[in-house]
């Protein structure tokens, strides 16, 4: 194997912009440059609030070859992948679980590369060189742990070979099925709930609300920090909210990310009422943030699923993953797919036993996947 140098950059600031996005390729709209030095310009990824950018970069002759997105987290706080369970365990057993290291994309549980490889590479072997330094730079800091979340198939298959522990969650994703209209969709639901879904978009009419998508160019820069009020007031509404962004970070998205946005915007009466945040690249959508300024029935269903549901036909999307959470997305046509993180424990008693509960989590989230297929609400989908 060629030689290969491994160092470590404080702030993707510090990389060149067209060499890692290089790396991206056709991947997650989230590991971009632009998005990842957005968030970090914005002042959302800071050691007050548990997030130390630590990149890591893989090169060869001084040329960019392989990376990934690193943090050391001081809490966990904006991974989505919960190991609350696991920091109490070490605590009980006299261990400090913090820091740790985080290969993620910060506030996002959308699963993507989080071993970015240049073309042509051989990108097995790059992930476990790359996950071998990641384990090298464990031991050598004194962390805890290394979580790598929403990682693709081949870097689990990768980096349990270099012993890492596979957790697998669900999240509820849309597909499409080669629908030519929003009524074909309609078509694949059993009856009963096609009727439901049909008389949840008559009541927009019914109340004069319009909803519609802009993506792109077609977004105002003034519509930005409108939807980060959204955003602002949805999160602050909740118990367990946290107000992870910033208006900057939506400006500045605003100002170097519009070809990726896609923002639903619900109007009445010619002023803003709701909308969401989401984020698109080749044949996938995702939606992130909703917020309403004023309430009305099954408004949320029809911005946040039906509305963008509409777009993915129109546009000819393939997949819509509208984030983590919420079983009442399978009722209008999203059905369960798997997501895969992977897991390193220095200490090995915590290892172990963290591995023993892994292997009895798998075995019931299989169970629960193939009674959740069996619940689908589409015609053929499933196994019922």
């Amino acid at each position: 194997m060629a030689s290969y140098t491994v160092r470590f950059c404080p702030s993707i600031t510090g990389l060149p912009r067209d060499a890692w996005d290089d790396l991206v390729g056709a991947e997650s709209p989230f590991l971009e440059w632009d998005w990842l030095a957005s968030l970090e310009e914005a002042g959302c990824l800071v050691p007050e609030r548990g997030w130390q950018p630590q990149h890591l970069v893989l090169e060869r002759d001084g040329r960019l070859v392989g990376a990934c997105p690193l943090y050391v987290k001081g809490n966990s706080e904006g991974e989505f992948v919960f190991d609350h369970a696991w920091a109490h365990a070490a605590l009980r057993a006299g261990l400090d679980y913090y820091p740790k290291l985080l290969v993620a994309v910060p506030f996002t549980p959308a699963t993507g590369a989080r071993f970015l490889t240049a073309p042509g590479e051989p990108r097995p072997a790059l992930i476990q060189a790359m996950g071998r330094a990641l384990l090298e730079l464990c031991r050598e800091a004194g962390v805890s742990s290394l979580h790598i979340n929403f990682c693709r198939d081949d870097e689990v298959e990768a980096l349990a070979g270099l012993g890492f522990l596979e957790r697998v969650g669900l999240q509820y994703h849309w597909e499409n099925r080669d629908y030519g209209t929003f009524e074909d969709y309609l078509a694949g639901f059993r009856s009963k709930r096609r009727t439901k879904i049909r008389r949840e978009r008559r009541e927009m009419a019914d109340r004069a609300i319009r909803i519609r998508p802009l993506a792109g160019e077609a977004i105002a820069d003034e519509l930005l920090p409108q939807m980060y009020r959204l955003y602002e007031g949805h999160i602050l509404s909740l118990y367990w909210g946290r107000l992870y962004l910033n208006e900057r970070f939506f400006r500045l998205l605003g100002e170097r990310f519009k070809r990726n946005l896609c923002l639903v915007v619900a109007e009445r009466e010619g002023r803003l009422i709701a909308g969401t945040f989401n984020v698109q690249k080749g044949e996938a959508f995702y939606g992130r943030y909703w917020g309403a300024f004023e309430e009305y029935p099954t408004l949320h269903f029809n911005v946040c699923y039906y509305a963008a549901i509409e777009h993915c036909i129109g546009r000819g999307l393939r997949r819509f993953e509208p984030g983590a959470g919420g079983s009442f997305k399978q009722l209008r046509g999203f059905d369960p797919r798997p997501t895969h993180s992977m897991h390193h424990f220095t200490h090995p008693e915590l290892h172990r036993a963290v591995g023993d509960f892994l292997a009895q989590e798998r075995r019931q989230m299989r169970e629960a996947m193939e009674r959740l297929n069996g619940m689908s609400q589409l015609r053929g989908a499933g196994t019922g």
